[in-house]
Formats: C-alpha cells, structure tokens, sequence
C-alpha cells in the first residue's frame, strides 16, 4: 500500500491547528497533528517543502523505515520543527495502519494494561477563593487530578490564570507581557496549597507548573514548603535546557518533579531519566516525533521508575490526544495525561471516538487513532497569527514563561 498523497490542513477554530493527511492508493487515509503553538507555519511549510516530497510512493506500513529516514536524511536533526513535522508522519501512518487491520492503534501497540488514564484538568483563579471553587468544580465533574494555578497578589496577570478583561490567559492572543515576580511567587504559592489542600483533602491529586521561571535554589525551597501537601508533581520547576538544574532541586525536596513538555527527542530525557532526577517525563507526541519515538522515551525511563504524563494543553489537537490516549492505554509506565479543553468549534472540526469518563481517558475501538478532520470546516477557518505570551521581570529584562 503506497502513499499516493499528502497535503498540510491548517484551521483556526480559535486557535490554530496544524495538520497532516496522508493518503494510500488503497483509498484508506490517516490524519497527524504537527501543531507548534505561536511557530504553526514554519512546521507547515517543513511538512510541504520537504517532508511531503519524500512520501509519495513510500510504503504506509513501514513506519519505522519512514521515521528513521525522515529523522536522519535531514542530517540537521531534532527541535521542534522538525519533530512536530515527523510526529504528524508517524501519527497518520499509525492511523493509516490500524485502519487497514481493522483494529485501534493502541491494539497494535500491545493492546490494553490498564482500564483507563488517569487526567487532570485546570483550575485557574483570581483569587484562592475562586481558585478553590474551581477545584471543586472539577472534582464534582469526575477529575480525580486538578493542577492549581491562581494569580499571584500583585500582579495584573499570569500565564494560565483568566485575565480581568475576560480575554483567556494571554495564550492565543496577538502578544502579550506579562509583569512577574518570582520573590512574590514563591511567597505566595504554600500558602495557596495550604489553603486548597485544606479545603479538598487529602484525596485529590493536586499538580503545580512552575512554568520554567525558577532558579534551582528557589525550586528546592518551594519544593521543600509542598513537600506535606503531598503534590502529584511539581512542573517544570527550572528551565530545562540546564539539566544540572535539577540535580540540584532533586537534592533539596522530595515533592515529585515532572518536565518535558518541551523536549523533542530521548536525549533531551537522558540525564534526568539516568540519574534519577525527575519523577516523570511530560513530552508529548507530537512535539517528540510522535508514538514511535515516545514509546523509546517510555521504555527507556521504565527501568528507572521515571514515568510519563503527557503535555495534553488546548493548543495540541484532539489528534494529538488520540495519539496520547492510544500510547497511554498500552504503556504500562504511562502515569497520567494533562485534558487541556478544546472549543466546541475544535471538536466539530476533529470529530473523535476518545471520551474521557469519571477523570480517566479512553481512547475508543475505532480502527486506527479514531480521529478525523473537517476538510470543508477546515476551509472556513482560516490561519490567525497568534502567539504565546511571555514575562517581564521587575527590572523589565525578559524572563522565562
């Protein structure tokens, strides 16, 4: 079965998708998602200046072949360009697989060793109050796991916090800055935990981004101060690209760390998986070369108890989640996945079997990844140039997001 065809989809159903259809002389089709949220055409025009190309009259099933050529012919390998463009390959050639078998990807993978994934959701607020209020919102809805993040006293607003003019947190829009203060922050989240904590119990999962914004010192302090409100994990507490970094918070606390969402291959993971200095790794398919290359990443941490949660945000698509739901319910080290909500606009535009039921994901029994996409739809939401938002410290030097 020969790739006949491949075409790049973008769409903005209030936020912009990226997407990649490849289909087979056989008829059968398969959809990836490529999305680099506030970098959405450089990884379309990857995909049909130079991927694109090499697939036509490649054989669909041979996927390993298709991403190790895609990976090394490049000779400029990794980053997220890249990655994201090969994710959409290996997604939709996965699709494209499970369709002419007859059976869901995640069947193909080994088939199923847990009855659901465990999801979180977002509580975002002003204030504690409302913060808290949010948490019980999702709690009543099924969640089981609520990462909390609330505006920090002092600041008009945060990334992953609703602004005060109603217009989402910044993430989507033209650009935008943001004043910050790690000093007011790291005062502020305990108390913030305290209260939550206070409030739900000791039964809910509770989870914290850090957004990157820390130096190490600073993280094992705040680590230290949530070490007894028990946290799922504590996320991207320092910037990653020092992995040294978290030598040194691993030496400070024991509150559970997570990163990776930003990581595109397994050598991003290897130090931090080798010496035991994260507890679970976020990378997600489509920003690390899709299920091909996650399941080396997954099976490469399990032998140092280091498992994964996926990054799971809005601004991947539900292609992305299919994908997500597929490796999650076949890997046995695959601990939680991040629900990131998408627009009732994005679900008519991605129509898909994965449901997520009492806080668990399920990834469906359609044949291949159970996701398609709206072409026509697709055509009537055009591409809107958006970016993510980023931080001014008090002195106005850039800072970390």
């Amino acid at each position: 079965m020969k790739i006949e065809d491949a075409r790049v989809i973008v769409a903005s159903p209030g936020r912009n998708y990226v997407t990649l259809k490849i289909v087979t002389d056989g008829g059968i089709y398969g959809i990836g998602d490529a999305t680099l949220n506030g970098r959405e055409l450089a990884v379309a025009s990857y995909l049909s200046e130079h991927v694109v190309p090499l697939l036509i009259g490649r054989e669909a099933m041979n996927i390993e072949d298709t991403w190790q050529l895609l990976y090394r012919s490049a000779y400029w390998r990794r980053g997220p360009v890249t990655m994201a463009a090969i994710a959409a390959v290996d997604m939709a050639l996965w699709d494209i697989k499970g369709k002419e078998l007859g059976t869901p990807v995640w069947n193909l993978l080994g088939g199923r060793c847990r009855d659901g994934l465990l999801v979180y959701s977002h509580a975002s607020g002003r204030s504690v109050d409302q913060t808290i209020e949010q948490v019980h919102t999702l709690i009543a809805a099924g969640y089981r796991a609520v990462r909390v993040q609330c505006l920090v006293p002092g600041l008009e607003a945060m990334y992953g916090v609703p602004r005060a003019d109603g217009a989402g947190d910044g993430k989507g829009l033209p650009f935008v800055e943001n004043d910050w203060s790690s000093q007011a922050y790291l005062r502020f989240v305990p108390t913030l935990f305290a209260a939550v904590r206070d409030a739900v119990g000791p039964k809910p999962a509770l989870l914290h981004d850090a957004h990157h914004r820390l130096t190490p010192t600073q993280a094992g302090w705040l680590g230290k101060r949530l070490e007894d409100f028990q946290l799922f994990w504590l996320e991207d507490a320092v910037p990653a690209e020092w992995q040294d970094g978290y030598k040194i918070l691993r030496h400070h606390t024991t509150t559970p760390l997570a990163v990776g969402e930003v990581f595109n291959t397994i050598f991003d993971c290897d130090r931090l998986v080798r010496n035991g200095w994260v507890d679970y790794i976020r990378a997600a398919p489509v920003h690390a070369g899709g299920i091909t290359h996650l399941r080396k990443i997954a099976d490469y941490a399990a032998p140092h108890h280091v498992k994964i949660g996926c990054h799971g945000a809005g601004d991947l698509s539900p292609v992305t989640m299919a994908a997500a739901a597929h490796f999650g319910i076949a890997t046995y080290n695959a601990a939680i996945q991040e629900h990131g909500e998408h627009s009732a606009a994005t679900h008519r535009l991605f129509p898909h079997h994965w449901s997520v039921t009492d806080g668990y994901l399920q990834p469906g029994d359609a044949p291949g990844l159970g996701v398609d996409i709206d072409e026509d739809l697709a055509g009537q939401l055009p591409y809107e140039r958006a970016y993510l938002p980023v931080t001014r410290l008090e002195d106005g030097t850039v800072g970390d997001w």
